[in-house]
Formats: C-alpha cells, structure tokens, sequence
C-alpha cells in the first residue's frame, strides 16, 4: 500500500458531476479547492468538504495545487485543459474532452509536450467492476471471436443546449466499445433525429472495426423508460453488462447452443450465469487511479488520446441529420 501524501487536488465546476467529483476526492483525502464561475456555489461545496475556493484566473498560479478535475461546460474543457497542463498541473478533464476534433487535438498536443504530468479522460465506465470483468472475459477468450457490440443507453431529460444525445450520451459506451475491440473503427455512420428542438434527442451510430467487429450504439434522452445496457455477441458466449439491474446481476454471462442441420441453423436458449461482481464505486475508483497516477508518475489507464478517439467517431457519426 502506497503511504505517501496524496496529490492536492481542485475541481473546477461546481455543477452535479463536478460535486460528486468534490465529494468523492473529499473522501479519499485528496480534495484542496474548488472552482466556479458562480462564486456562491462554490463557496457552498467548499464549505461543505472544508476546502477553500480559488477563482478560475488564480487556480492555475496556485502552488497548494498539484491536479485539476475539469468538470465543465464541454464547450470549456479544451482551453482550460490545455491552460493547466501548460501551468504544469496534472489534468483529468471530463467527457467529452473537447466540442471538435480540432480542439480534442489541441489537448493531446499540450498532453505529449509534457509526459511528466498525468493528462486524463473522464470515462467513469471504464472503472466499473463490471465492465472490468468483462473485459477481462473477453481477453481470456471466454466468448470466443468477438462478432458484434451494440449499446443501448436512453432514457428521460438532461437537455443541455449545447450538445445533443449522441454527444452527451454516446461517449461513455464509445469508450466501453473502443477498449473492448482495441481498435478504432474503419467506418462509421450516423443519424439523429430532433424532437423538441435542433439538437437530437435520438441518435444511432454504427460502427465497423478493421477485426471484423461491427458495432451499433443507441442513445435517447426522450424516452420513456431507463436502460443501461452494454451487450458482447461472441462465437462461443454472449454477455450482458446492465448497469440499471441490481449489483448481483450486472454482468450475465449466456451460453445459449447454437448448431446447423439438415433443417438450417437452430438454437437453444439458457439461462444466465451471473459473474460475481466486487464491490466498488466507478467513480471513486477513477478518482483513486488518477490520485495513483500522480503519485507514482504512471500512465493513467483513459488518456487523452482516448477522448481524442471517442471525438473523431462522434464528429463523423453527426453528419447525417433526420
């Protein structure tokens, strides 16, 4: 176990996700400052953590702080991330990381001119237990040739102006689907579809990978009920990753029978076997690896240069429009 004093953290953004950041450095310890444009919302989070709050113009100078969480308006994410890594503070800046693939570039850019310092992707899922289980499933070759992923994450409200369901949304299984095929698509199709205003409420993707993989994501913030579900169609199983089902249950494993005949294919189905999942919060777990990546000077596990990848597949899947 690693004693040494945990890295000085600040987050910057005080909204819903940027105070479950606070709460959760406050826990593990690491938690120094906080940040936001509306002065009385920090000074409300900071007070409630017992930490102080620094201006957005003076955080950067600021010598108690070593990492920033940038928790902001995705449209802000890039200057500032590019602002701290040049102040030569470590940087774990929320998905998306960037608006366009130019600015997603940008990051990158600041993040090789300084490898001493942690340059990290907010891609909470990631750090699921039980989406690490069925990674490690699939590297093990539990379920044979991966064929097809397809996700599907909707449900109801969170209109942002700014960015749509395929940006809002798509990202987190984006970068699910990238670490499982370990490659970026070779072709990648998209259509949305606009509800209540110009932005989509509806949007799909489908993806094709050089390994043969194909991919489809469906993604919804008009829809009736909530789903959360991640599904891997191998040649010798297939699994289920379903973040609304209870913890017991969000990784199933189905080994449904599959065989030709004289009369074509034919199938059998059977019932799941759930995959013990270890207890653990996403969150706190990725806090926990960026507080370990600047202590011990390792490379984080969702770098920039993933938040890059998920940018350029959302920037080529938007150019269709229904």
């Amino acid at each position: 176990m690693n004693t040494s004093p945990s890295p000085r953290i600040a987050v910057v953004g005080c909204g819903y996700w940027g105070s479950n950041h606070a709460r959760t450095l406050a826990e593990l310890g690491a938690l120094c400052a906080v940040a936001d444009r509306h002065e009385e919302r920090a000074a409300t989070l900071a007070a409630r953590h017992g930490v102080k709050t620094v201006s957005i113009e003076n955080i950067l100078t600021d010598d108690d702080i070593d990492g920033l969480v940038l928790a902001l308006p995705p449209q802000y994410h890039a200057d500032m991330a590019i602002a701290a890594l040049e102040a030569g503070k470590h940087v774990l800046v929320e998905k998306p990381i960037a608006l366009s693939v130019a600015d997603a570039r940008r990051v990158v850019d600041a993040a090789s001119k300084r490898p001493d310092l942690a340059a990290m992707t907010g891609h909470v899922l990631r750090f699921h237990p039980a989406f690490e289980a069925l990674e490690s499933l699939v590297s093990a070759g539990e379920l044979g040739t991966v064929r097809y992923i397809h996700s599907h994450r909707v449900g109801l409200g969170k209109f942002h102006a700014e960015n749509d369901a395929l940006w809002d949304i798509a990202p987190h299984d984006l970068s699910l689907i990238l670490a499982l095929t370990g490659e970026k698509p070779v072709s990648v199709r998209g259509v949305g579809s606009a509800m209540l205003n110009r932005l989509s409420d509806f949007a799909h993707l489908h993806l094709q990978f050089p390994g043969g993989v194909r991919s489809h994501v469906f993604t919804s913030r008009l829809n009736p009920y909530r789903e959360r579900k991640l599904t891997v169609i191998g040649s010798k199983a297939m699994a289920v990753f379903d973040d609304v089902a209870p913890w017991n249950e969000k990784l199933a494993v189905y080994h449904h029978k599959l065989w030709e005949d004289d009369n074509g294919w034919q199938s059998e189905m059977v019932d799941p076997a759930y995959v013990d999942i270890p207890d653990g919060m996403p969150l706190t777990r990725e806090c926990t690896h960026f507080i370990d990546c600047i202590r011990d000077a390792t490379a984080p596990r969702t770098p920039v240069t993933d938040g890059l990848s998920v940018i350029e597949i959302l920037s080529e899947g938007t150019v269709r429009h229904d």
